[in-house]
């Protein structure tokens, strides 16, 4: 079994926003499912941590999550700040229940164990969050990450983080986050949300004993990153 994880899958098969507009996004759906079966097995897990379809609606997200499905592997699903359709998570357990959806699951204020690895993460949030709606939003999502960490905690086994949001930059840090990481000594996070030339500002490495990596899909070139072998 192995641990594997990409973020910004930006699914539209149903809706008309395609991705391909975009540089090195040409193609995306196919490569991505083709790098995917390639790489991960019936046994293998697979977190995609936000910006997984386009769709507005949850009862609309169907086709993206059928496609998901299909694919080898369990997926674990994180809210992205594109993932409109998010809702509650007994709606989503309902809606991935309801439509057959047996490899996919919500990963929303829990945890995930592994073997001997635990799955926790949230959203998270702009790093630079002035305005008081954002600091807001920024300490529920701190409270999110807690409450995460706690779920896993009572699991067992070590904590891997997932976040869409980066929670530092080359330049900048969310100490709010990065707080949490390092009170409850994570030792592994992995965030998306960066695109193209943003990129370049990503902080990819150590930092306070914590490891840190960039996943969004077009900068792995739409091929899931290994984790962990389980």
């Amino acid at each position: 079994m192995h641990l594997f994880a990409i973020a910004d899958t930006h699914l539209s098969l149903r809706t008309n926003k395609p991705m391909d507009i975009f540089q090195g996004w040409s193609d995306y759906v196919k490569r991505l499912e083709t790098n995917w079966r390639r790489l991960v097995s019936d046994d293998d897990v697979v977190v995609i941590p936000g910006d997984i379809s386009w769709e507005m609606d949850l009862q609309n997200c169907k086709q993206d999550f059928a496609f998901l499905n299909s694919l080898p592997g369990t997926k674990i699903l994180m809210k992205g700040n594109h993932d409109y359709w998010w809702t509650t998570r007994r709606k989503m357990d309902a809606f991935i229940e309801e439509n057959g959806f047996s490899t996919l699951k919500i990963l929303f204020n829990n945890a995930y164990r592994f073997g001997d690895y635990t799955i926790v993460g949230t959203r998270g949030w702009f790093y630079d969050a002035e305005a008081d709606a954002d600091k807001k939003v920024l300490l529920r999502e701190k409270g999110r990450l807690q409450m995460s960490i706690d779920a896993g905690k009572a699991l067992g086994g070590e904590l891997i983080c997932f976040l869409h949001y980066p929670p530092l930059s080359l330049n900048q840090s969310c100490e709010e986050l990065l707080s949490v990481l390092r009170d409850e000594q994570i030792r592994r996070c992995y965030y998306g949300h960066l695109h193209g030339p943003s990129t370049s500002l990503a902080f990819i490495g150590d930092r306070d004993d914590i490891h840190f990596q960039l996943i969004s899909a077009d900068y792995l070139h739409f091929c899931p990153f290994l984790v962990e072998k389980i």
